[in-house]
């Protein structure tokens, strides 16, 4: 609850300062949106999920390295935000932040549980590369996937939500209290985020600076839940329950190598445009890309209680994003495809 105060206040707090310090999203180019727009959001999370650590109890290496790992990515994201810098630097930042957290906080991945059906699979020496590039890959998934109002906060919530649920499951009752204080700060951000009957636009964006925050913050819980020997979840749950940035940062990443394009190049080639085009708004489209992620959660955690063997999950994964290339490849037919899925 504190967190959530935090985060919906802080907003209203930092405006003055965001259009002071020029930390303001502009309308132009692809941007839809009417007015400049403060991008504090992230900022707003991340102080509000900080201040909720710092404050309890038994501090830990763990909890010590991600608040450092935040507040790196925070400060780097504010300072793209402004001047735009180039995607290396963004890199480089999200690979120390993930080493802080791997060496300071002593979280890594370290198995990858019976993926293949041929028993626990270790990573051994690979460990170290695989949790930095799972790390540095989920950071630009959630940067890839906040193109529309609420889209990435509320994806985001529906996996912590998820995350949290599977911990209590496991037994994992102080991972999730942990992971309810940044519910609670990613609840007040959408407050300011969302669109209303009464507030037709978003109020404050969260910026580069909050999706590497809500990518941290999805990786290290993850990490935490499916590596805990007391307390095992199977890591490839962890697929599933982020699949639509994930799927779509993929397959993006394909094509625009195909096409000869940067992958980080900036462009309407994404889930969600391809919706708006089809006649959803920002936030329908959130709303029902939302409910999916959240029935693929459910889905796959049962299966996982019914025994279906992993090698399988992930192959049902693997078609969904083939399925999703196959299907947009022609942009025309994926757009026509969500036409027919919004008629009533």
């Amino acid at each position: 609850m504190a967190a959530f105060v935090l985060a919906a206040l802080l907003p209203w707090w930092l405006e003055p300062a965001a259009r002071r310090l020029d930390l303001m999203d502009y309308p132009k180019g692809r941007k839809d949106h009417e007015r400049p727009t403060p991008v504090t959001g992230g900022l707003a999370m991340a102080i509000a999920s900080v201040l909720a650590y710092w404050a309890a109890p038994n501090l830990t290496p763990s909890i010590q390295a991600f608040c450092i790992a935040a507040v790196l990515l925070v400060a780097v994201g504010l300072w793209d935000d402004k001047h735009d810098l180039r995607w290396y630097w963004r890199v480089l930042a999200q690979v120390v932040a993930a080493l802080v957290v791997i060496f300071w906080g002593g979280v890594r991945v370290e198995q990858l549980g019976p993926l293949f059906g041929l028993g626990q699979t270790s990573l051994g020496f690979l460990s170290v590369p695989f949790t930095v590039f799972a790390t540095v890959g989920i950071i630009n998934a959630m940067n890839m996937i906040d193109g529309a109002d609420g889209l990435a906060g509320m994806l985001g919530l529906a996996a912590l939500a998820m995350l949290c649920a599977a911990s209590v499951y496991a037994g994992n009752l102080v991972l999730a209290e942990r992971v309810a204080v940044l519910c609670g700060a990613l609840a007040g951000f959408l407050v300011w985020n969302l669109r209303f009957p009464w507030r037709p636009r978003a109020r404050v964006f969260m910026g580069n600076a909050g999706s590497g925050f809500l990518g941290l913050v999805i990786a290290w819980v993850a990490f935490r839940l499916t590596q805990n020997d007391g307390h095992p979840v199977n890591p490839v749950l962890a697929l599933w329950l982020l699949p639509i940035p994930v799927m779509d940062t993929l397959v993006l990443i394909v094509r625009r190598l195909q096409e000869g394009r940067s992958p980080f190049a900036a462009g309407r080639d994404h889930i969600h445009h391809m919706m708006q085009d089809a006649g959803f708004g920002p936030t329908r489209a959130a709303f029902w890309l939302t409910v999916f992620s959240l029935a693929c959660g459910l889905v796959v955690g049962q299966a996982m209680r019914l025994d279906v063997p992993n090698p399988l999950l992930l192959a049902a994964y693997i078609a969904l994003c083939v399925g999703w290339y196959l299907l947009t490849r022609d942009r025309a037919r994926a757009v026509a495809f969500f036409r027919r899925l919004r008629r009533p």
